[in-house]
């Protein structure tokens, strides 16, 4: 049985593929995810924030004492926030390439198109396989126009390009007025490949402090199905492959998502739930459903249920809208049926 896919132009031996989070910027975990039988696996992302604070700090002991510290410092989280400073995430890079055979794809955000570049071009020195970028911002400028805010998505990513020869994927939010177009526009500037999608922490007020603080829930399983359907759509329409990631928690979740045309499946909460050696459970429920469903390799089954091949193509589109609401039923509708009322 052949779990082996095509992602960034690299030959996976697998679909599975554990996500940027705390556990991937430690080399012994990800020893053990490949070990455990991921095809490639993705970094932490390097936040520009982090490249920012560096050089203000570095300008502070050097004008310290002639009155020109600056202030905007107060702005930049403490060191110790982040797990890997920008020299400990290149050599977290080399030192991971040197003992490990599956694909590293460093993860980069930026703010600017300096901040973007600069950083890109040192990952790919530094020896990754390929670059996912991490557009992970909220625009709250009521001035701002979902023109400028789309343009400057591709203007990032034209530079991006530009100044790397690895491949480059983007991982974006669901949050487009029209997602196809959006997803052609990156397409046809380079992309390599769309991560759909990523999941904003919503912030929380803590009603003791008083105070606005992070709150981290993970993913369930619900969270598959926004990934799943805009793979569908894209699929066949456009030349980026396509990774899934949100929601997926099981080997049947990763079957759907490569029915509708994923190229790959990213874990995370999953893997924060039940501990990196799940990625054996999750492999071993795909070939048991492929030997029992006669599917002899994944690519086999790749977008057979995407909207270009699906018997029916409008359940991912607004008629299934209509359909679904008129034929849902609540399960205390047949529990408690009107008889049982008397006045």
């Amino acid at each position: 049985m052949d779990l082996t896919t095509n992602y960034l132009g690299l030959r996976l031996r697998s679909p599975l593929v554990p996500s940027a989070s705390p556990m991937s910027g430690e080399i012994d975990n990800i020893l053990w995810m490949e070990d455990a039988g991921a095809g490639a696996v993705v970094l932490p992302s390097l936040f520009e924030e982090q490249l920012s604070l560096e050089s203000y700090e570095l300008h502070h002991h050097l004008t310290y004492g002639t009155e020109s510290f600056p202030e905007s410092l107060t702005y930049f989280p403490e060191h110790q926030d982040f797990r890997l400073g920008p020299e400990e995430y290149l050599n977290l890079i080399q030192k991971t390439r040197e003992k490990v055979k599956i694909p590293i794809i460093a993860s980069l955000n930026g703010s600017s198109l300096d901040g973007w570049t600069e950083y890109a071009r040192m990952i790919e020195q530094a020896g990754a396989t390929a670059l996912e970028l991490n557009t992970y911002s909220v625009h709250t400028d009521p001035e701002l126009t979902s023109e400028q805010i789309e343009q400057s998505y591709i203007n990032m990513l034209k530079v991006v390009k530009a100044s790397v020869q690895i491949p480059v994927a983007i991982k974006l939010s669901p949050y487009f007025t029209n997602m196809a177009n959006m997803a052609k526009r990156l397409d046809d500037a380079g992309a390599d490949a769309l991560v759909l999608f990523n999941r904003f922490y919503q912030p929380d007020i803590n009603l003791e402090t008083l105070e606005v603080e992070p709150h981290v829930l993970l993913s369930t399983p619900q969270a598959m199905r926004l990934p799943l359907r805009w793979i569908a759509i894209l699929y066949g329409r456009i030349n980026a492959h396509l990774a899934a990631t949100s929601g997926i928690h099981n080997g049947h979740d990763v079957l759907k998502m490569l029915m509708a045309g994923a190229n790959i499946t990213m874990l995370c909460s999953v893997l924060l739930r039940h501990g990196i050696e799940h990625i054996k459970y999750i492999e071993q429920e795909i070939r048991q459903w492929m030997e029992k469903h006669e599917y002899e390799s994944v690519e086999q089954l790749q977008g057979s249920m995407s909207q270009k091949h699906c018997p029916n193509p409008s359940a991912f589109e607004r008629a299934q809208y209509m359909r679904a609401l008129q034929t849902y039923q609540p399960d205390w509708g047949r529990v408690y049926e009107p008889s049982h009322y008397h006045g």
